[in-house]
């Protein structure tokens, strides 16, 4: 291993300056598109962040891994633990505290990014500048700014990407999808988003100093500079607006997905997004607790609802479906994640699912529904990983291409403005652009801390 990688956390801080002073991401038209891995070459694969989501994308591609399609070379976290634990749950991996190593390295061919969401749109646009492909946890973005700078990157470079909202590859969203496709219960022009409220922080936990295994400065990375409290991280970045965004970005990003999907709406976009909500009266985080958020789209016409509750209210609202034991056997497992999902209403009746991210549950209508001859068959992924190393082999576009994961990313942010700003706001799906509100416009981007910035 090369002495500089061996440097302890205060010892790499010291000597990092003139290091990483250097131009780390090559400017776009420097470095060729990348080509096509063959069917029986090794994707060399480096992890950028190896917290609790990004340990378990690694666990996903063990299957990969178990038949020599890929092998992971190098990976990296700002917290000195979790790169500990790292480098020895991935045996031979190059332990890296700074991402910009791992886009530098040409022997790296792929990148699984899984930090938090405020670095997805900058690391996302410079590993595509530096010829990686790309599999991105969701939410693709925080900005509409970002979004499009990602899209604009892959676009350029010709990369494959993957957002990781794994439950359009699930078995059974592949049941839900065939099933409305078929127009089973008609046409549908409303989709019913539900889900249980963010939490509020109660802890009153102070500001403080930085752990001496953490680098605070690189984990804030392009957000404002902010004092350090450990209610900021690990994980609970989440209920804040500026990093995370509340439940509508972590697991909206997942409904949503599936909706936009199997609604054929990929590529389109709402033309107005109107959000009410409750906000947290103390405490750090400030995501709303309680919201709903209506998306109304045109040509074709049909609404979607994004809605946070009580999970008492979810349980009246939405009770969940018992399997039995017969449905098991034939591998349909229990819903252990009843607090969320969405009704499809259409025309002619109603169906709904469970979950869509790890676990995508379809009610039983569904699962027992026999297609007759003439049906129209959709795509059914063989796994989210699996079907992002067919686009790196392939150039064919990925089920969650950073096309459509931008897109879904984008509800997400234009709901939570809708929310700060208490007003309806009007969208242009083509422009991508909010239109009408000067005020609102403006918040389609953020500035970014140097040198952590598009």
């Amino acid at each position: 291993m090369n002495e500089r990688h061996q440097l302890r956390r205060r010892d790499f801080l010291a000597t990092s300056g003139a290091v990483l002073s250097a131009p780390y991401v090559l400017p776009s038209g420097v470095l060729a598109a990348p080509g096509k891995k063959g069917p029986n070459e090794r994707i060399n694969v480096g992890h950028i962040g190896m917290g609790g989501r990004a340990r378990g994308l690694y666990g996903e591609l063990g299957g990969l891994r178990g038949k020599g399609e890929c092998q992971s070379i190098a990976v990296c976290d700002v917290d000195e633990k979790r790169l500990e634990n790292a480098a020895k749950l991935v045996p031979g991996a190059t332990p890296y505290r700074d991402y910009r190593y791992i886009l530098q390295r040409k022997d790296i061919d792929a990148v699984v990014i899984g930090t938090p969401d405020h670095w997805h749109g900058v690391q996302f646009a410079q590993a595509a500048d530096c010829g990686k492909h790309i599999y991105c946890e969701k939410p693709a973005c925080c900005t509409i700014e970002e979004s499009k700078a990602m899209v604009a990157a892959a676009q350029r470079t010709g990369i494959a990407s993957q957002i990781g909202s794994q439950g359009r590859s699930q078995r059974e969203a592949y049941l839900m999808h065939r099933y409305l496709a078929n127009e089973v219960v008609g046409k549908v022009d409303y989709v019913e988003c539900f889900h249980y409220t963010s939490p509020v922080d109660t802890s009153g936990t102070p500001d403080g100093e930085p752990p001496a295994d953490l680098d605070w400065d690189l984990w804030l990375g392009p957000l404002r500079w902010r004092s350090y409290n450990r209610k900021y991280l690990h994980g609970v970045f989440r209920w804040l607006l500026e990093s995370g965004g509340g439940q509508i970005r972590d697991r909206g990003a997942h409904v949503m997905s599936c909706a936009m999907y199997w609604m054929g709406a990929d590529g389109t976009g709402p033309v107005s997004i109107e959000a009410t909500g409750t906000s947290p009266t103390r405490g750090l985080w400030d995501s709303a607790v309680e919201m709903k958020v209506t998306y109304t789209f045109k040509n074709p016409d049909w609404v979607m609802t994004w809605e946070q509750m009580p999970m008492d209210e979810v349980s009246r609202r939405y009770p969940v479906e018992e399997r039995t034991k017969e449905e098991n056997r034939q591998g349909f497992g229990r819903i252990s994640r009843p607090g969320y999902g969405a009704v499809y209403h259409g025309d002619q009746g109603t169906c709904m699912h469970w979950g869509g991210d790890g676990g995508t549950w379809a009610e039983r209508k569904v699962r027992q529904w026999a297609p007759p001859a003439d049906t129209k068959e959709v795509y059914q992924s063989p796994g989210h990983m699996e079907d992002w190393f067919v686009g790196i082999r392939t150039g064919r576009k990925c089920i969650m291409d950073i096309e459509w994961g931008a897109g879904v990313a984008n509800l997400c942010v234009l709901g939570n403005l809708s929310f700060i700003l208490k007003r309806k706001l009007q969208w242009d799906p083509v422009k991508q652009e909010i239109v009408g509100d000067d005020e609102a416009h403006r918040m389609m981007s953020r500035p970014q801390r140097y040198p952590y910035h598009l």
